[in-house]
């Protein structure tokens, strides 16, 4: 075999092999379903999301509250900037177009993924709330308030027992669509009857983490004899209130004095908290309803549910079912995902700033 044939024979397997060796690199990019999968199994209750503007050529990867923002690269192996929570900075290879369909880079699925997996983590030692219980006031035998309707020239019974059950259902459906990683509980599904320590013992029987809280929101609709009497008001227990909120798990291993103290500053810190969670949802009313429907404020008294509940602990009325107007808003479809909404915006708001 002479010079000449040797050269293009080693020339043809050096290029046989640059070709194989190029394989690996292009097998190294994930399609976006891949890539999803990938980072869904960062936390088995957050399922991974992705948004992308083909105007700006941005994507962003969501976890849970956190998320990756980054730019499309103009050409495979390209680098540039992926940003974490608009706060962290990584330089890795950029997702690209192949023919039409966007890949990612297995290193930058890897930092990313990475990256959600130590936030997730350091979630675990933040303040979050784990569970909301919603009570539906009253039910079965118990109707609550008993008001009439009349429209088109036709009176209608109306119970606050379905008003307070329609409200709850469509609520919890809405907070649970929102918040997947927190259990959502009912004192009832159904109209049936609940005593009141069965609506605390739901509550105060929900199983916690450490820096893990729970919330209740008792939902009912007012009455009075005045017929022009109107609007939402959200009530907390009194602040000169004295009551045993540690559990049993909490008071192994103290003294008497101590366990006092422990007692005092829980109770003070549930009332504080109280006081926002009232404060958010009025908040959440007004911008829902403005001036449509007046506000009765935040009140003070020791309802049952309330002082008996080991939490933050707000008992909401919807409006009078005694008025007309406020009782059509109620019966109303309109009305009714009005008040959810405000529900849910109060809610949330809360549940963002214990969470900060």
């Amino acid at each position: 075999m002479n010079k000449t044939a040797l050269r293009t024979i080693v020339f043809c397997l050096l290029l046989a092999l640059s070709f194989f060796i190029l394989i690996p690199h292009s097998l190294s990019a994930l399609t976006l379903d891949e890539t999803l999968n990938a980072l869904s199994s960062v936390s088995p209750n957050k399922s991974a999301r992705f948004r992308w503007d083909p105007l700006l050529r941005d994507g962003i990867f969501y976890s849970g509250d956190h998320l990756g923002v980054f730019s499309i690269a103009s050409r495979e192996g390209e680098s540039g900037y992926l940003l974490i929570n608009n706060k962290e900075l990584y330089n890795v290879p950029l997702p690209y177009n192949d023919k039409g369909v966007i890949v990612f880079p297995e290193t930058f699925v890897t930092t990313l993924k990475n990256t959600f997996v130590r936030l997730h983590e350091n979630d675990k030692s933040r303040f979050r709330i784990a569970a909301i219980v919603i009570d539906p006031g009253h039910g079965g035998r118990d109707p609550g308030a008993v008001g009439s309707l009349t429209a088109n020239g036709r009176t209608t019974e109306i119970y606050e027992k379905d008003i307070a059950l329609a409200t709850s259902l469509a609520l919890r459906d809405r907070l649970a669509r929102s918040y997947p990683d927190k259990r959502i509980l009912l004192t009832r599904e159904t109209d049936i009857y609940r005593t009141y320590e069965y609506r605390t013992d739901v509550a105060n029987s929900v199983a916690v983490r450490e820096n893990e809280a729970v919330i209740f929101i008792s939902i009912h609709a007012n009455a009075s004899l005045t017929r022009s009497a109107r609007g939402y008001e959200v009530w907390h227990i009194t602040s000169d209130h004295r009551r045993p909120v540690l559990d049993a798990s909490m008071q192994s291993g103290y003294s008497s004095d101590i366990l006092s103290i422990l007692n005092a500053m829980l109770e003070e810190e549930y009332k504080t908290e109280s006081r926002l969670l009232a404060d958010s949802i009025l908040q959440g009313f007004s911008d829902v309803f403005g001036a449509a429907m007046p506000s009765r404020g935040r009140r003070e008294e020791n309802w049952f549910v309330v002082r008996n509940s080991r939490m933050p602990a707000v008992l909401v009325e919807l409006g009078f079912i005694s008025n007309q107007q406020d009782a059509a808003m109620m019966t109303s479809e309109e009305g009714l995902q009005k008040m959810v909404s405000s529900l849910y915006n109060g809610i949330s708001n809360f549940i963002g700033i214990f969470e900060r």
